[in-house]
């Protein structure tokens, strides 16, 4: 009875222990009790503007290119969650956001697009679906189709983020490599836009979802987060 027990202690520590790390390159579990929801089933902790965003069946959509926020801000955390594009879909995932006014040069987004079509396919690689928009293309395009789910999963640990899309590490980021706010570590030019040095960037704020933008749709669910 006695070594059954001191099994079943072992058991129970090596899967807390197997719980509390976090494989950044790799999409996470989200069963354990340290996930939690992001926003509420009817959206209604979210930051957002009213009669844009719409939640049916548990799939949030927006109809205008105004973004939604959670509710406070996140330091060290992973989000996992499901996006869908439609055709031409240009949209992303907002983190590190200190200014949700003026979001853009004070965040970093995680580009969403549908690389299938023209327009995107055809930008800058750091343009593309999972680039850390306008700073660092993805290794490689692992987009599905318009109408099919893909899998993300972002990690923000400091100044470090990693990003996972579709079972596939894309992005190992180093927010102190980008001191300039002109031109990205590789010599590539950064958009006048995103005017501020990720160096300087703070690293914890607000976690977002771009709308509408471009006229095409994005579909989200199973939006998930757990702080590190």
């Amino acid at each position: 009875m006695k070594n059954l027990l001191q099994l079943a202690i072992f058991a129970i520590i090596c899967t807390a222990c197997t719980e509390a790390v976090h494989d950044p390159t790799r999409h996470p579990d989200t069963r354990g009790k340290d996930w939690k929801p992001l926003f509420a089933d009817d959206l209604s902790d979210a930051i957002k503007p009213d009669g844009v965003w719409s939640v049916s069946d548990g799939i949030i959509t927006a109809s205008e290119d105004k973004n939604i926020w959670s509710a406070r801000e996140y330091d060290n955390f992973v989000i996992d969650l499901e996006f869908m594009t439609a055709e031409g879909t240009n949209s992303g995932v907002v983190v590190y956001c200190s200014d949700i006014s003026n979001w853009i040069p004070n965040s970093i987004e995680i580009q969403i697009a549908d690389d299938f079509a023209e327009k995107w396919s055809e930008s800058p690689k750091n343009w593309q679906c999972g680039a850390a928009f306008g700073r660092l293309a993805p290794t490689k395009s692992t987009v599905k189709r318009p109408g099919e789910w893909n899998r993300f999963s972002i990690t923000c640990i400091d100044k470090n983020i990693w990003v996972v899309l579709n079972d596939e590490h894309i992005i190992e980021m180093h927010m102190d490599d980008w001191t300039s706010a002109t031109t990205n570590p590789d010599g590539s030019e950064i958009p006048s836009w995103l005017n501020k040095p990720l160096s300087e960037l703070q690293t914890s704020g607000y976690i977002g979802f771009q709308g509408k933008h471009a006229g095409a749709p994005i579909y989200f669910r199973n939006i998930k987060v757990k702080e590190l």
